[in-house]
């Protein structure tokens, strides 16, 4: 399939396409995927839903603000692009770099930077000076729409040639623009997003995302998945930066006319409260917040829930009945990666089967591969491996060639199907742990382990050992008021035994009070292999 001809005037991000040869097979089968040549997501989410339902309806909510329709951040958004476009001479293929918390004027910026063509590249609020400049050096970016309570640390970037415009003042940016603003005729395969990779294990890779990507993972997952309604209202505590996020917060309620509530910063007890004060029926955020919601006695707070979507992380069966026991809703796993923007593999309703994954999402084939490409027969364990309409295309990057491999994208991540086609989750392919010769699945042990009564939290992974290779070590939050000593141990470890092959039990238990973890709620396995304190251990 060749590339239609370019809206972009900045020819940056398809001079920086991986060549064609290294692409993965994209697959376009469902009829609601085959978009026009033509296509602008802004124009589809934003322009077309207000033509089809009206200008007046509820579209962006924040706490203890005023809502904004459908109608004024069609406005607001006009009035920005055309200040980009007017009074800073943005073209279609720029760069701009966002920066800010999850608020109404954050996503106008994002609608505006489409409306004019140009390419969003949308960053975490908590990143640091240095990985900005790290950003804006692979984006080539030297203009950015930075929430005001934020500068310091972009200013402190150093980027060369960078203008800075802020927004979330009182006098409201662009306000006295026209909001008379023809949006750009942007190709369905012109790039959309640059949505940067964690770069936990090495520089940031960006992913390159079209116009149509925006709409298919919204016309999969969501529409055949999920299925919300225009009643709805969606939350959750993913930044927008965070492909999760972006599709869970903006793009699937948007896609259906539907609401969101937007949320700057929430403890999972707070996300619960205002779940409760705001009446949220659709909730996006990990596994971790929804165990700790019901570890702060707040499932009560979750009774206006209709759906609750879990990703980021593996979904313990343990947490999935536990929510399910205490609040009556049965959350929908999902896997994503930011290379394929969002979930491709999820179930919902009866499809659920508690400690799977789910089956691939509609639009997308999977399949586990062994270590030469091949699929392996249902039960065995192997790479997971995965097609559809979104798919790894890296800006300039030789990572390129290590995600996809003849046609697939191979996500990272060690997977089991079984006869059904449930797909089963063993770990980050590189976090799977080789202990005297087994081959251990770390969220496997901590499964087990979140099983028992007295765990809040837990990570598991190998670290050194000289004489097994690698020593299977538990990283364990306790509940409040329950201490951890060598008896507490033993009882752990026994606990474990029980539940799953005894070889697997973690030799080394290490009581912490928190867990490390990224901005959008991930575990950080890597941290846990640096040098630990002492812990209570068996041989």
């Amino acid at each position: 399939m060749s590339l239609s001809p370019s809206a972009h005037v900045d020819s940056f991000c398809r001079d920086h396409l991986p060549p064609r040869d290294q692409w993965p097979e994209f697959l376009f089968d469902l009829p609601g995927l085959r978009y026009p040549q033509r296509l602008n997501c802004a124009v589809e989410l934003l322009d077309a839903v207000v033509a089809r339902l009206g200008p007046d309806r509820p579209c962006l909510l924040a706490p203890e603000a005023e809502t904004w329709t459908y109608g004024e951040l069609k406005r607001v958004s006009n009035q920005i692009a055309a200040m980009l476009v007017d009074d800073y001479g943005i073209v279609p293929g720029n760069r701009i770099l966002l920066r800010g918390p999850n608020n109404p004027a954050l996503v106008a910026c994002w609608f505006a930077v489409l409306k004019a063509g140009a390419v969003a590249v949308t960053t975490m609020p908590l990143l640091r000076a240095g990985e900005l400049a790290t950003i804006a050096d692979i984006a080539a970016v030297d203009f950015a729409l930075c929430d005001i309570r934020f500068t310091d640390e972009l200013h402190a970037a150093g980027i060369p040639g960078l203008r800075v415009v802020e927004f979330g003042g009182s006098d409201g940016l662009a306000a006295e623009k026209s909001a008379d603003f023809t949006p750009v005729d942007t190709a369905a395969d012109d790039v959309a997003l640059l949505a940067f990779t964690s770069g936990t294990t090495g520089r940031p890779k960006a992913t390159m995302h079209f116009h149509r990507d925006v709409l298919a993972n919204a016309d999969t997952f969501s529409a055949l998945v999920l299925r919300p309604d225009p009643d709805d209202l969606f939350t959750g505590t993913p930044p927008l930066a965070f492909t999760f996020g972006l599709g869970g917060l903006v793009v699937f309620p948007l896609r259906v006319g539907a609401s969101t509530l937007l949320i700057e910063k929430a403890t999972p007890a707070e996300l619960a409260d205002l779940i409760a004060a705001h009446r949220v029926s659709v909730c996006f955020t990990a596994p971790t917040a929804y165990r700790a919601m019901l570890g702060s006695g707040k499932a009560d707070q979750l009774s206006t829930l209709r759906r609750a979507v879990s990703a980021g992380e593996h979904l313990p069966a343990a947490t999935w009945r536990a929510f399910r026991d205490s609040t009556g809703i049965e959350l929908i796993d999902g896997i994503g990666a930011t290379e394929m923007l969002h979930i491709f593999i999820s179930a919902a309703d009866d499809d659920i089967r508690p400690g799977a994954t789910g089956r691939a999402v509609p639009g997308y084939v999977a399949a586990v591969l062994d270590e030469h490409g091949d699929p392996v027969p249902p039960g065995t364990v192997g790479r997971l491996a995965v097609k559809g309409p979104t798919g790894c295309r890296y800006l300039a990057d030789d990572r390129q060639r290590q995600y996809v491999r003849d046609g697939w994208n191979i996500t990272g991540d060690t997977y089991v199907m079984d006869e059904d086609g449930y797909f089963w989750f063993q770990a980050r392919s590189d976090d799977m742990i080789v202990s005297s010769g087994y081959n251990i699945s770390g969220p496997e042990v901590e499964e087990a382990l979140l099983a028992h009564a007295d765990v809040a939290e837990c990570g598991v992974v190998g670290l050194p050992d000289e004489a097994r290779g690698q020593l299977v070590t538990a990283f364990v939050v306790l509940r409040g008021g329950v201490g951890g000593d060598a008896v507490k141990t033993k009882e752990l470890q026994e606990f474990v035994k029980l539940r799953i092959a005894p070889y697997k039990y973690p030799r080394s238990i290490v009581y912490v009070a928190e867990l490390p973890k990224t901005a959008t709620g991930k575990l950080q396995r890597f941290r846990l292999r640096e040098p630990a304190p002492s812990a209570t251990a068996e041989a």
